[in-house]
């Protein structure tokens, strides 16, 4: 054998894999098809948010979380329905334990620390046992997404040092070997150096061939988001027609290429149609990816319209609920939608995901930090409202609505028909009751400590001119994860379509849906997919350790 384990693809999961098996003395080589610049894969683009329940910061934000609570919100948006959800409830029910129980301990004891705000993402679907967060769980790293990848680089690293782990990249998987019913390691061709940067298009040139055998085998090579037309062969009838537009939210190599590689070798996938995507894409003006889009993490105060400047209904309002809004988008025959705003909205609502969107964070700078709370609207969000093409800004309803139309050539949005839908919303906000739906929970949401001081907005007319000047943006459709995958145990092994285990192969992360084929059900939490592959990485590279 020329290692103890192969573990394919260097992401977060990979990585977590890899430490677990070096720590535990057993030899590893990591293969990945992109260079080393890429090590961390998606996790090293990310916000950094982690879903845990009953912590410190909640605590000290005055939130009252529980297990119990927690399953109820998970179960109630994962609505598990299938013969084949076995396995995804049962990794669902031992992440919850684990986002309970060690994951903040574990984490910390590795150097990661939290930023103290606690965000409240997924606001729910307007149903006590439906979907979403009933009280703020997304933790934000100190660091944001380099800071989730480092602990665990840092770890494979020593690893490499010691003679423990080798680190082959530029090595793409073609197949798995297998032995007698076995799987036995891995072949493929070897491409050209590359030193594109990390995110951008790199050569397909092949320049060999390799293969490497072992007693086991880790795939952990990350999901479809990259390949719209796969994204657009397993999209669902529930999400409505299929976009023919969309932007990318993670680069082309996130290819999806091993689930089927796995599968050819005898793996089972499960739930291929479910996935999770944003409503909220802007297309990003200074790309590192073809077609880059950036998603808008929203306060729930803009109002949010159609194509044709119609009003979403119920439940659909900012950060409620991703793909019943998906779902409601696809159904209105067009591929994007609107936010209209204000000035005073967007200074306060409007941040943008990623660790490159968020230099204060990921640069562990208090100072750039604290001054999120002066007025003007974060330096990002700024540089998109002057240099982004989804940006309109006015002065007045007028030339908003001449700018919508002028963005899209479509000229869908009547003047008159959008002041209507405007001056009724805004005839809600002099009272602190309503029967504005939106409204209630903007104030519910200022009732939460976090929300009041960095978050939502205090209620105003969108017409005010003192809260100026109007902003309208239009928001596409961007690809980001897969929810299903490959089936798996709660060891990790991945299984035959029969249910028993395929020897000498396990999966990990986005590949295995974040554990079991699709812990998630139909729905994310937010805060579940760093923390998913955290979990499946670690328990894959323990379980193979264990058998070894």
């Amino acid at each position: 054998m020329d290692a103890d384990a192969v573990v394919v693809g260097a992401g977060l999961a990979g990585l977590v894999a890899t430490a677990e098996l070096a720590d535990r003395g057993k030899r590893v080589v990591l293969v990945d098809q992109e260079g080393e610049q890429s090590l961390g894969g998606q996790a090293f683009w990310s916000f950094g948010g982690l879903f845990l329940v009953d912590s410190p910061e909640q605590r000290r934000m005055g939130i009252r979380d529980s297990l119990e609570l927690a399953t109820q919100d998970w179960m109630g948006s994962a609505q598990f329905d299938r013969d084949e959800d076995f396995w995804p409830r049962k990794w669902a029910e031992a992440y919850l334990h684990f986002a309970a129980g060690e994951k903040r301990s574990w984490l910390h004891e590795q150097g990661h620390r939290l930023f103290p705000v606690v965000g409240w993402a997924e606001r729910g679907d307007g149903r006590a046992d439906g979907h979403g967060n009933s009280v703020p769980r997304f933790h934000i790293t100190w660091g944001t997404g380099p800071g989730i990848v480092e602990p665990f680089e840092r770890r494979v690293r020593a690893a490499v040092a010691s003679g423990l782990v080798t680190l082959a990249f530029r090595h793409r998987v073609d197949d798995l070997v297998l032995t007698g019913g076995a799987v036995t390691g891995v072949r493929g061709r070897v491409l050209a150096t590359d030193p594109v940067d990390r995110g951008r298009p790199s050569s397909r040139e092949e320049v060999g061939d390799f293969e490497i055998s072992a007693q086991a085998v880790v795939v952990t090579s990350g999901g479809i988001g990259g390949d719209h037309e796969l994204v657009r062969r397993a999209w669902p009838e529930r999400l409505g027609t299929p976009p023919a537009r969309m932007v990318a939210g993670v680069p082309a190599h996130v290819d999806g290429r091993m689930l089927g590689i796995a599968q050819q070798a005898g793996g089972n996938v499960i739930n291929p149609d479910r996935m999770w995507h944003y409503t909220e894409g802007l297309r990003n003006w200074d790309p590192v990816w073809d077609n880059h889009g950036i998603r808008i993490l929203p306060g729930p105060s803009s109002l949010w319209l159609d194509a044709r400047g119609r009003r979403f209904p119920a439940p659909y309002f900012p950060g409620f609920d991703t793909l019943g809004t998906l779902g409601h988008i696809m159904r209105t025959g067009y591929d994007y939608s609107w936010f209209v705003l204000t000035q005073k909205i967007i200074e306060k609502e409007f941040a943008l995901s990623g660790s490159e969107q968020n230099p204060d964070l990921t640069g562990k700078d208090v100072r750039q930090v604290l001054e999120r709370a002066r007025g003007g609207a974060p330096a990002p969000v700024d540089a998109f409202m002057r240099k982004g093409e989804d940006f309109v800004v006015a002065r007045s309803l007028e030339e908003l609505v001449r700018g919508m139309n002028a963005l899209t050539g479509d000229a869908l949005i009547d003047l008159e028909s959008l002041r209507r839908t405007i001056v009724a919303r805004d005839n809600e906000v002099d009272n602190d009751f309503t029967k504005d739906a939106q409204l209630t929970a903007v104030r519910g949401a200022r009732n939460y400590r976090g929300d009041r001081l960095i978050r939502v907005a205090s209620p105003h007319r969108l017409l005010d001119p003192k809260a100026g000047p109007l902003v309208a943006v239009r928001l596409n459709i961007l690809t980001r994860k897969t929810l299903g995958g490959l089936e798996t145990d709660l060891a990790g092994r991945v299984l035959r379509p029969g249910g028993e285990p395929l020897p000498g192969v396990y999966a990990a992360g986005e590949v295995a849906g974040f554990g079991g084929g699709g812990m998630h059900g139909y729905n994310s939490l937010e805060g579940t997919f760093l923390g998913g592959c955290l979990f499946s990485g670690r328990t894959a590279g323990q379980s193979v350790a264990a058998a070894l």
